[in-house]
């Protein structure tokens, strides 16, 4: 597992096992392979950098990739619930929602163009703002127009909703004059039309902006960056064939190699895809339950002993956690000095 940077009874059983077997069988069977491409900006943009990729897949593969769009993230992990795709590009967050709710499971990681471990959330302003910090930002909150991110979101949502807001003991859907939610290229235009006056980014997104857009990206100004966040994570629904799975692995895990297939992941802003799996969201795990913990912590309506007992049982998953987190630490480490050694 490449770690990066720390790194579903109403019919009768035999009806039940039948209808799974279908599903592998058509999984492994079918003409057509379904990718789910999250929404950090409109498909009309996305296709077209997404294209080239697909086709390479599709004839690897043997079969026709269809790519599968949406308005927002929450869409594609309810397609992959359903087995309306097959696997996805998905942040983090998204990610962790998939695997929990959707059936899906990690099995690459995608490698930034320039090897980076991961990328950082984003708080922008306009750079004609009077707004320097993040505690300006807060203490004149009810003043602005915020514009915040898809609630599936890694960076745009769950990084600055734990490390800007519940640090702070602050509500950001209340907080604001107004809260907008949207993708990273709407909230990074919003910010350079003076529509908002302060929204999410990331990183990556404003390595896009510059190339894409840099008269737009010369009016933004970081206010804040956050701790690094692991590569996306690429997920697949664990009930494909493993046929079908040794074949995306073997697919992705060998892209990138030569000039021509740089070229195509180029405008991706990938170099090539790692291994991964579900370790990979251990971290993510780990700050949605301290932004939980943070959010019962301040809950007034809550009795002494209800948040005691909440906070007691948070605390234990994340103790839970971080155990696992250290295992997986300590198995890469091993594995990269017998790497060395060797």
């Amino acid at each position: 597992m490449a770690f990066a940077s720390f790194r579903r009874l109403t019919l009768p059983l035999i009806a039940g096992l039948g209808l799974a077997a279908g599903a592998q069988l058509a999984a492994a069977d079918a003409d057509t392979l379904k990718f789910g491409i999250i929404s950090t900006e409109s498909s009309t943009n996305q296709q077209p950098l997404w294209q080239p990729f697909l086709d390479d897949m599709s004839e690897s593969l043997g079969m026709e990739v269809e790519p599968f769009f949406a308005t927002d993230y929450a869409a594609v992990i309810q397609a992959m619930r359903f087995d309306q795709i097959d696997l996805a590009w998905y942040g983090n967050k998204s990610a962790m929602e998939a695997v929990d709710r959707a059936g899906g499971e990690i099995f690459a990681q995608t490698v930034p163009e320039g090897g980076q471990p991961g990328y950082w959330s984003l708080m922008i302003v306009n750079q004609d703002s009077d707004l320097q910090s993040i505690d300006d930002m807060l203490a004149s909150a009810s003043e602005l127009v915020f514009g915040n991110g898809d609630p599936n979101s890694t960076s745009g949502y769950l990084v600055p909703g734990y490390y800007v807001f519940a640090k702070n003991g602050v509500d950001a859907t209340t907080a604001f004059k107004r809260t907008l939610n949207s993708s990273h290229e709407t909230n990074a235009l919003s910010v350079a039309n003076h529509q908002v006056d302060v929204a999410t980014f990331n990183s990556e997104g404003m390595e896009r902006l510059e190339i894409t857009a840099p008269e737009k990206a010369e009016q933004l100004r970081v206010i804040w960056k956050s701790p690094l966040i692991p590569s996306d994570p690429l997920v697949w629904r664990t009930n494909l064939s493993d046929e079908t799975k040794d074949r995306l692995r073997d697919f992705f895990l060998n892209y990138g190699d030569n000039a021509e297939e740089q070229a195509i992941l180029e405008p991706l802003q990938w170099a090539r895809f790692d291994a991964s799996d579900n370790d990979q969201l251990l971290p993510i795990r780990q700050l949605a339950l301290f932004k939980q913990r943070a959010e019962i912590a301040n809950d007034d309506s809550l009795t002494q002993a209800d948040r005691e007992a909440q906070l007691a049982e948070l605390d234990a998953k994340l103790d839970a956690l971080d155990q696992r987190l250290q295992e997986v630490q300590a198995a890469e480490a091993g594995a990269d000095a017998s790497a060395t050694a060797g």
